[in-house]
């Protein structure tokens, strides 16, 4: 009896400790690491709170958030995705040219496999979205939202000076003109972090030169050194050389940038929807409106910047099936519902009524669709060493708007070696 009772405990400690391998190994395929660049209080705290949502839903699953502030992370997520050490389950990250980088490297993992039985891509987002999210036909990125791009200003001001939302560029003109007479500064930016500099590169190649030639520019299929570009510098340098900028713009992060707008110091800013995310004021926010890039050509169809943000999954992921089950959570209605409500973004899941959204988004919403085409923003339509040294040429223009010649020579000198 002894014996047998030995034999039974023995039996029970190996079936607990293999029983005990296999729930240690179960929780540990259950966590998932994500890493994040919504730094910004309000999206940092809305990350949060869709993680809390899943982790309700789902109990046996932990999911860990680490932020890193925007720019840190555009360097630091190069370290990571090598790394069989140190990469997480999910990075935050951008449509387009810059998933695409990663996914020729062979650094990411495709993602057909998390839409659930008999479902596709298609079932949750517009066909149009496959351009950006899938490379030699495999899905490598999960669009969550997009957003638009425009000239906001405080409704207040421009009241108080009789404004209206200029639609020609004649009529921005005007307007910049009007506010300088008034002691606002027309413009602000912050260029400390370039790529606010790149949204006017291109949003003035798309109202002087069209959407289609913008392309071929960011895929290195046509030249910098060209009158079709000089000109775009020439629309750039007259607002420069009027003194329509703030001064001093590449000593502010563009957060900072927007603060001359929010105290009435400065009357419009060119940025993305997303500066409603650094108002704390809600007065300010209800005093915030926004108009379309001014047309400059009415015979060059009408592009419109819709930078679009999502999550893809390492190569090196140390918990992939964990990391897709969250990842299906996230490509759900009501998971990219809750977090375009809210930020005011527009969520890539086509089953949202376009009604839901509040009237600042869906006028957003109607300026898109009523454009011709849509780009995504430079930085992430070119090769990112291209980006990198035309950013550089950006902001310099701005400081040295006499150097057109100089500038558009770098930039041909940079196509070729990146491109050729």
């Amino acid at each position: 009896m002894k014996r047998l009772t030995s034999s039974f405990v023995v039996t029970l400690l190996v079936i607990s400790f293999i029983m005990g391998i296999s729930l240690a190994t179960l929780g540990a395929e259950k966590k998932v690491v994500i890493n994040s660049y919504m730094a910004d209080p309000a999206p940092k705290e809305t990350l949060k709170q869709l993680v809390a949502e899943f982790e309700e839903a789902n109990p046996d699953y932990a999911v860990t958030i680490n932020t890193y502030p925007h720019e840190d992370y555009k360097t630091l997520i190069r370290t990571w995705l090598p790394s069989k050490k140190a990469s997480p389950d999910i990075v935050t990250w951008f449509a387009g040219e810059r998933a695409n980088t990663f996914v020729d490297k062979g650094l990411m993992m495709p993602l057909d496999d998390i839409w659930g039985e008999g479902k596709s891509f298609e079932d949750y987002f517009p066909r149009a979205f496959k351009s950006i999210s899938q490379f030699e036909g495999e899905t490598y990125f999960l669009p969550q939202s997009w957003y638009w791009w425009g000239f906001w200003y405080r409704k207040s001001v421009f009241n108080e000076l009789n404004l209206e939302e200029p639609i020609t560029w004649n009529q921005f003109l005007d307007v910049c003109k009007e506010l300088k007479e008034n002691d606002y500064t027309p413009i602000t930016i912050g260029s400390k972090f370039r790529w606010t500099a790149a949204g006017w590169f291109d949003y003035l190649n798309l109202r002087v030169n069209g959407a289609d030639f913008h392309m071929k520019l960011m895929k290195g299929e046509v030249s910098y050194d060209s009158e079709k570009v000089r000109k775009v510098f020439e629309h750039w340098k007259e607002l420069i050389d009027k003194g329509y900028f703030i001064e001093n713009h590449s000593s502010y992060s563009w957060q900072e940038g927007a603060k001359f707008l929010f105290n009435k110091e400065a009357g419009m800013y060119l940025m993305g929807q997303f500066i409603q995310d650094v108002v704390s004021d809600e007065k300010i926010k209800e005093d915030l409106g926004f108009f379309r890039f001014p047309i400059i050509d009415a015979s060059v169809p009408i592009a419109e910047e819709t930078p679009t943000d999502g999550y893809m999954i390492p190569k090196n992921a140390p918990h992939p099936e964990a990391a897709k089950k969250f990842m299906h959570f996230l490509a759900t209605r009501d998971a990219q519902w809750f977090f375009a409500k809210k930020l005011n973004r527009i969520a890539a899941n086509k089953n949202i009524e376009p009604e839901n959204y509040d009237p600042m988004v869906q006028k957003g919403l109607q300026m898109i669709n009523r454009s011709d085409k849509v780009t995504q923003f430079y930085d992430r339509d070119t090769k990112p060493a291209m980006a990198d040294k035309a950013m550089d040429q950006f902001v310099k223009f701005m400081a040295k708007p006499g150097q057109i010649d100089q500038i558009l020579r770098s930039l041909e000198a940079e196509r070729k070696k990146v491109f050729e």
